[in-house]
């Protein structure tokens, strides 16, 4: 097979070889090019990972529904009436919508974002205070510094426990003091802590300053009733949030006797908006930092073309005797095509080589922060694969230029050349 002459290659590269600093400074265009396209899809690839990473343990397919008051009157109730969930409303959810995975509902003690003031051995916190299910924490994980979150044995046997966050902990001890076991005091009732968490890197629904205990122990112990303040619920996977939203608000609309007009008596926040628009966002960087990629490639590409111009003007001589010796067109075509490949498939490893190592350093410099959003910045194989086929495909199409152009020499007056 052709491709296997070792005759062929020994020609190429004896060729290429000729002037090495000139095919070193050939190569530099395509090097710099493909430096540029790896690092723009490696960076682009790191903020993908580093808003992945911020956003880890919040589901990406919740949403959050509350109460509120009603803008319009209906059904011979006044605008302005307070709606109040009940635990009851939960299970009706469940019931009728099977596209929900996972609801969680809440109560807060006082008003929304109310702060309740939180006792321990004469210090005080002032503190969100929540009743919860476990299954919140399937929706906003928490990191857990100490001992355990809220289990269903603490919901079936309504226990008097509670996991506070680390700012209710730097407010209520000494550094250092051991918290689990201890006993806190909400309203005149005493809590035992088993957990102590902080927030993940994301969106900080709960913050830091904020005190968990059992659903069923808030109800007894702060005479909640039925009332529920509101809920977290995870949809199925490849299940629009949106459309699990409008069935939801219009169950509740139903049996709260709500007008269907109404957009103010149901508060709903859709989380999966916001990693919908950086999804987006991602892929828009992504496809821009390859269609500039693109170009910068084929401009490195048409300036190897140029110099095998140049070349092939010097080497008159040399193709015409090759021609005259016999050497069809097929032949002398090849040869310049596989010359300009291996001209940019070598420049174009290079480039990679040296890219991959400039983005391992920022990923050692970078990627173990809390706050800077660039996480593994490195390309994927096909994302590799496309850049190097592409760059391959385009030295086929732009050798076609010089191969043409040294076909065109006649073996006769390319002998009488001097």
């Amino acid at each position: 097979m052709w491709l296997f002459d070792r005759d062929l290659w020994s020609e190429i590269f004896h060729t290429l070889g000729k002037n090495m600093f000139r095919t070193f400074l050939t190569m530099l265009g395509v090097i710099f090019a493909m430096i540029i396209l790896i690092l723009l899809l490696g960076s682009a690839n790191g903020m993908s990972n580093g808003f992945d990473k911020i956003f880890a343990g919040t589901a990406s397919n919740s949403l959050f529904v509350w109460g509120q008051s009603t803008s319009e009157p209906y059904k011979g109730f006044e605008r302005g009436r307070r709606i109040r969930f009940k635990i009851e409303d939960a299970e009706i959810l469940k019931k009728n919508i099977p596209a929900i995975e996972t609801l969680a509902p809440r109560i807060e003690l006082g008003s929304h974002r109310g702060i309740v003031t939180v006792y321990r051995n004469g210090r005080t916190s002032g503190s969100a205070v929540y009743g919860d299910y476990p299954q919140i924490d399937e929706i906003t994980k928490k990191k857990l510094v100490a001992g355990r979150f809220l289990n269903n044995n603490d919901i079936k046997q309504s226990k008097k426990v509670c996991v506070i966050g680390e700012e209710t902990y730097e407010l209520l001890f000494d550094k250092g003091e051991e918290a689990i076991g201890q006993e806190l005091r909400i309203n005149g009732v005493f809590f035992s802590i088993v957990g102590i968490y902080k927030p993940n890197d994301n969106i900080n629904i709960d913050g830091e300053n904020t005190v968990f205990i059992p659903f069923t122990t808030f109800q007894k112990a702060f005479g909640s009733g039925d009332r529920m303040g509101w809920m977290a619920i995870s949809v199925e996977p490849n299940t629009k949030v949106s459309f699990v939203e409008s069935q939801i608000k219009t169950l509740l609309k139903n049996k709260y006797d709500i007008s269907p007009e109404d957009e103010r008596a149901i508060g709903s926040f859709d989380m999966s908006e916001i990693f919908n628009n950086i999804t987006a966002f991602t892929m828009v960087l992504q496809g821009f930092s390859f269609f500039v990629g693109i170009f910068t490639l084929l401009a490195g590409v048409i300036a190897i073309s140029n110099i095998l111009l140049i070349t092939i003007k010097e080497r008159t001589k040399e193709i015409g005797v090759r021609r005259a010796m016999g050497a069809t067109p097929k032949i002398v075509k090849r040869q310049i095509l596989l010359e300009a490949i291996v001209l940019t498939a070598f420049a174009g490893l290079i480039g990679f080589s040296i890219s991959i190592g400039i983005l391992s350093g920022l990923d050692a410099a970078f990627g173990s922060g809390e706050e800077f959003p660039f996480v593994n910045p490195m390309i994927s194989i096909p994302q590799f694969l496309v850049s190097f086929f592409l760059l391959v495909g385009l030295s086929v199409l732009i050798g076609l230029i010089p191969a043409n152009r040294a076909l065109k020499i006649r073996p006769i007056e390319a002998l009488r050349e001097e």
